[in-house]
């Protein structure tokens, strides 16, 4: 009986699981392959082309450095509190003992015994304690790009660096903190959407498995840019001012 029950569970929730990891594995190949096809390669290149354009011009740009990446800092704050409430609510929840399985017994899909109540309310924990440490990550990246930027000691007016850094190496780690920051922003935002499948398995594994089936097709239009210019990108540079590239005419992503 306890093997009928969870039958659905072993079939349903692995694949749950597997279809968004192969499809971000895809979506990864395709940000190295071609990154200007996709809108994480995209924003990496506007990134990279506004942090120079900053970095050159910091005394004059600084306040928009701050309120540009003030609005990151606050979203990710949102939702590092939001993945914390969740955590706080969760651990409420285990550590309880009101049965909340009880009035959902007779109408949950799938096993639904203490072990594997138990089982689901510590994935939940675990996807939402790493989504609050990737965004805890990003507002400490971003909060450093934004004091590289601003204090001046990165690309002066005739091109000084008085960090002791060559200019174009200095500029290359400001975008790398950025590109830091923002990826964790990126991944705790996907850890956050995991949740979602992993909160509707308490009510069994089949909506689980059918979130996650219609989440992909979501993330996809969220991710690919469809449209083409005239001659692709497909190299992953974009064109860009004299002094902001690597030597060949063009900005790497």
């Amino acid at each position: 009986m306890e093997w009928r029950d969870s039958f659905l569970d072993l079939i349903l929730i692995p694949l749950s699981l597997l279809l968004p990891a192969l499809y971000h594995l895809w979506l990864w190949r395709a940000v190295r392959r071609s990154p200007l096809s996709t809108a994480f390669g995209v924003y990496a290149a506007a990134r990279r082309l506004w942090a120079a354009g900053m970095v050159k011009d910091s005394e004059k740009k600084g306040v928009l450095v701050v309120q540009s990446l003030r609005n990151v800092i606050m979203g990710s704050t949102l939702m590092a509190t939001t993945a914390v409430l969740f955590c706080t609510g969760i651990a409420a929840v285990l550590s309880s003992t009101y049965a909340v399985k009880k009035p959902l017994s007779d109408a949950v899909f799938g096993a639904h015994g203490e072990y594997m109540m138990a089982l689901k309310y510590v994935a939940l924990l675990l996807i939402f304690l790493f989504a609050f440490l990737c965004h805890s990550l990003t507002i400490c990246f971003l909060n450093q790009a934004s004091f590289l930027i601003n204090t001046g000691a990165i690309g002066g007016e005739h091109g000084e660096d008085r960090l002791g850094l060559p200019p174009a190496l200095a500029g290359d780690y400001v975008g790398e903190i950025l590109e830091r920051g923002f990826t964790l922003n990126f991944v705790g935002n996907r850890l956050f959407y995991a949740g979602v499948p992993l909160l509707l398995w308490i009510f069994g594994p089949l909506l689980a498995f059918l979130s996650s089936v219609v989440m992909i097709p979501i993330l996809y239009n969220l991710d690919m840019v469809s449209i083409k210019g005239e001659g692709e990108h497909s190299s992953g540079c974009v064109n860009a001012k004299k002094g902001d590239t690597n030597g060949n005419g063009c900005l790497q992503v």
